[in-house]
């Protein structure tokens, strides 16, 4: 009896350790999980209205920041470059200047600043977008941090701005003769130029604010983006033709001036890159999902939609092989095998 009493008791002090110790532990461990944030504002540029991805994303990012600091870091999204008097190339400048803090512009507005941030809008780079976000998320991204580096840039993550798309006025386009002498407004880039040039249409660069009064007045008979954008400028309304084909992929890149990044505290850098992955995963989703839905209800308004598939892709995958392969010699190895982009025939210059 007096053995029972003795191990019962023991027991008992094990508990009571037991439980102290546990108690103890999660104690410090809450204490120690705990983080107080620096109160901190940050600005955040984007060139998109307040209805596009860009804005959209900066404003699930300042929400999520806002919540996980406890209302410490607070993020103001600034859309249609407002900061910067509605001028991209200006507003990029003020990133790299340190007068806007963060930033999310597509790559092919980032080229202004180094071409070569232009090299996944090169035709057909990806099958879709599962095979675009493993690419950039792994040596594509490593690809434009390293670029970003040079220009004072921090670079903190992508999201899809969108598959390019066809619209028109005139006809179904299904194969290049299809495009003879169509006036497509196109970006002031040149791989568009050279691509367009190539499969046999007459390209325009223009202001996209000028764009839909071009259509109505006959100046140009279509234009090329994704399915949101064209949504939101209301093509549906003077074009009735388009063909899916994801001739060309561009992605928003979010940046940070470099010395404002380096000026903040660990804990606050972990926390934005965090809540930086989680909003661009939210707006890779989101275009995913309302890309197939605003197709759809093109559709059903009386648009002609065209899905073209592989085989009906290669005729424009020849016609442009010649001066593709010139451009990817201008961006060089390095930029092509970071993306996955053939590089047969190529004749890359050496250094």
């Amino acid at each position: 009896m007096k053995q029972f009493k003795r191990i019962l008791a023991g027991l008992t002090a094990a508990a009571v350790f037991t439980t102290s110790f546990t108690t103890a532990v999660y104690a410090k461990t809450t204490k120690e999980t705990k983080v107080e944030y620096p109160k901190l504002n940050l600005s955040f540029a984007v060139n998109g209205t307040d209805t596009q991805i860009d804005t959209k994303v900066g404003q699930y990012l300042a929400e999520l920041v806002s919540k996980k600091s406890g209302g410490n870091i607070t993020i103001d999204v600034f859309p249609n470059d407002t900061l910067a008097g509605g001028n991209a190339t200006k507003g990029i400048e003020y990133v790299c200047a340190g007068a806007t803090d963060l930033a999310a512009y597509a790559t092919s507005t980032l080229s202004a600043i180094d071409p070569k941030l232009n090299i996944a809008t090169m035709p057909w780079t990806f099958a879709d977008y599962d095979e675009a976000k493993e690419i950039i998320n792994t040596t594509g991204g490593d690809y434009y941090e390293k670029r970003l580096a040079n220009k004072k840039l921090t670079y903190l993550g992508a999201f899809h701005n969108g598959f390019r798309q066809l619209t028109n006025s005139k006809h179904s386009v299904k194969e290049p003769k299809d495009l003879k002498g169509l006036k497509i407004r196109i970006p002031g880039s040149k791989i568009y130029m050279e691509f367009w040039e190539a499969i046999g249409a007459s390209p325009t660069a223009m202001s996209w604010s000028e764009v839909f009064t071009a259509i109505q007045q006959g100046t140009i008979d279509g234009q090329e983006n994704g399915a949101p954008i064209t949504k939101s400028a209301k093509m549906y309304e003077v074009q009735k033709y388009m063909t899916v084909w994801n001739y060309a992929y561009d992605c928003d890149l979010i940046i940070c001036n470099t010395k404002v990044w380096d000026s903040m505290d660990k804990n606050t850098q972990k926390l934005l890159r965090e809540c930086i992955k989680d909003a661009c995963d939210w707006g890779n989703e989101t275009i995913e999902t309302e890309e197939k839905e605003i197709i759809s209800e093109f559709i059903k308004d009386g648009m002609q939609v065209e899905y073209l598939s592989e085989g009906q892709l290669v005729p424009f995958k020849e016609l442009i092989e010649n001066s593709m392969n010139q451009l990817k010699a201008e961006y060089g190895k390095e930029a092509c095998e970071a993306f996955g982009i053939s590089t047969d025939g190529v004749k890359f210059k050496k250094k």
